[in-house]
């Protein structure tokens, strides 16, 4: 299977900039599957299409503001720092961003108002590196004053102020998000109130959470021509017990699982893979590759965000509902003028 299957051209302009205030207000493409038809709704609707027949599953997981400014320390050019993952003893791995490398062993100073000073440590793959930060310092107390949301690179943002930082950091988050980790958002939850939620507990949909920590992988193309070679990026995940007991239960009784997210399908489908079908408490890193033809053993209908040509995302939500007709849904969706992307409209696969 070619990557170039999997490709659409979008108009610039339909890729959304920012969240709509009433994330209710989204517009949600209803895709059935089976009978091939589509509809179209608002989120906000979300209750007529779920009952006491669906279980909700949701990552948790919270984004944490990993975006830091600052300067070479010994030149004074600026460089832009992604932190991705915590190593452990102050050592982070990171994208960064230069008009020219820093030496290895060199510093960086980091921060608009308060500063800190890092350790470029080493070169990594990807435009990524590995830094080091003092070992007594409080990242993220440093991070919650000075780190901005780690927007994707389609959301442009220049000159950003205190008063935009904070509307993005606020923005850019569930708000069932508890578990800190993420450097992107887990985008169809962002469409998600606590009066949507208690609205559909109300109806008798139930609801479980898992986390999977969602890194910047998740925006990258499949750069080859060749699906199966494309090497699959990785990203930490938990489910609890509790979470797995419900998830069975739901398998065992006929209810319908229905996963928030494309994150949450990758989570949901791991388990599956590594305990023979079933639900079970674990831990991990998920490699997972999700493209047709695939056979879905834990995922039952999924609501999900608008997703990058040849991404992987994208071949994920055609593998669970079809290459030609995920794309004609697609593209009838630029053609009535729907937004795109993380702070997009959504689309409901049933």
């Amino acid at each position: 299977m070619n990557s170039s299957d999997f490709t659409y051209i979008l108009p610039e302009n339909l890729i959304a900039q920012e969240a709509l205030a009433d994330r209710g207000a989204a517009r949600m493409m209803v895709v059935n599957r089976t009978e091939k038809s589509i509809t179209h709704s608002f989120v906000r609707d979300l209750p007529r299409f779920l009952g006491a027949e669906d279980v909700l599953v949701l990552n948790n997981t919270k984004v944490f503001p990993a975006r830091l400014h600052g300067i070479k320390t010994d030149s004074g050019g600026k460089v832009e720092l992604l932190l991705i993952k915590d190593q452990g003893e102050g050592r982070w791995e990171a994208l960064l961003k230069s008009s020219r490398r820093p030496a290895l062993g060199s510093s960086l100073t980091l921060g608009k108002n308060g500063q800190i000073e890092a350790v470029f440590e080493e070169n990594g793959e990807n435009g990524g590196c590995f830094v080091r930060f003092p070992g007594d310092f409080d990242l993220f107390v440093f991070l919650e004053k000075e780190g901005e949301a780690p927007l994707p690179p389609y959301i442009k943002r220049e000159n950003v102020d205190e008063a935009t930082r904070e509307q993005d950091v606020e923005e850019y988050q569930t708000v069932y998000a508890r578990e800190t980790g993420a450097v992107a958002a887990p985008t169809a939850g962002l469409h998600f109130t606590n009066e949507l939620l208690a609205e559909l507990a109300a109806g008798g949909t139930q609801r479980t959470e898992l986390t999977l920590h969602v890194g910047p992988g998740t925006f990258r193309p499949v750069s080859v021509e060749r699906v199966e070679d494309h090497p699959m990026h990785s990203e930490d995940y938990v489910v609890s017990s509790e979470a797995a007991e419900a998830i069975q239960n739901a398998r065992d009784t006929g209810k319908r699982l229905v996963a928030i997210g494309t994150t949450v399908v990758r989570t949901l489908e791991t388990m599956a893979r590594d305990h023979d079908g079933r639900a079970e408490g674990c831990a991990g890193s998920s490699d997972i590759f999700i493209y047709p033809p695939y056979d879905f053993k834990l995922t039952d209908a999924l609501l999900t965000n608008f997703h990058l040509p040849q991404s992987t995302l994208l071949m994920l939500l055609c593998a669970f509902g079809g290459k030609d007709f995920i794309l004609k849904a697609y593209q009838e969706a630029i053609e009535k003028g729907y937004r795109f992307y993380s702070y997009g409209d959504c689309m409901l696969v049933i």
